[in-house]
């Protein structure tokens, strides 16, 4: 297997449609199906749309990740913003602060094999997800 890893700086609407072209061809390389592929972009396309409007800024890596016979693709999206006050409730459907449907990281979640999220106000958050291939 390569060591593909891929950075996607994430700036603009734009760069969140370079975010979810990337993760779908880093996927790829796995042979993941095409809707296992659909639900990947789709929870980057809900971490990077976060980025955009809490944090203005910020990045995405995209890694090929192996744990024994198991391979996957590892996403790591992070910011330097604000922080969420209260990641319990951002966790929870229909929570939003920015009157959106409060999807986002909870519908993430549910799209992804593994999901973490560390988050301290005034410094930043990290959201990191994995999808494995069964």
């Amino acid at each position: 297997m390569t060591d593909e890893e891929l950075f996607v700086p994430v700036r603009s609407e734009g760069d969140l449609v370079t975010a979810r072209q990337r993760g779908r061809e880093i996927a790829s390389l796995l042979h993941f199906s095409s809707s296992e592929l659909t639900l990947i972009a789709t929870a980057i396309s809900e971490v990077t749309r976060n980025i955009l409007s809490y944090a203005g800024s910020g990045e995405l890596r995209l890694q090929l990740v192996r744990n024994g016979p198991r391979a996957g693709v590892s996403i790591v999206a992070s910011d330097r913003g604000p922080g969420i006050a209260d990641l319990s409730s951002a966790m929870q459907d229909g929570f939003s602060t920015s009157g959106s449907l409060g999807l986002g990281l909870p519908g993430s979640k549910r799209l992804m094999d593994e999901f973490d999220i560390v988050s301290e106000v005034g410094k930043g958050t990290t959201v990191s997800m994995t999808k494995w291939k069964l």
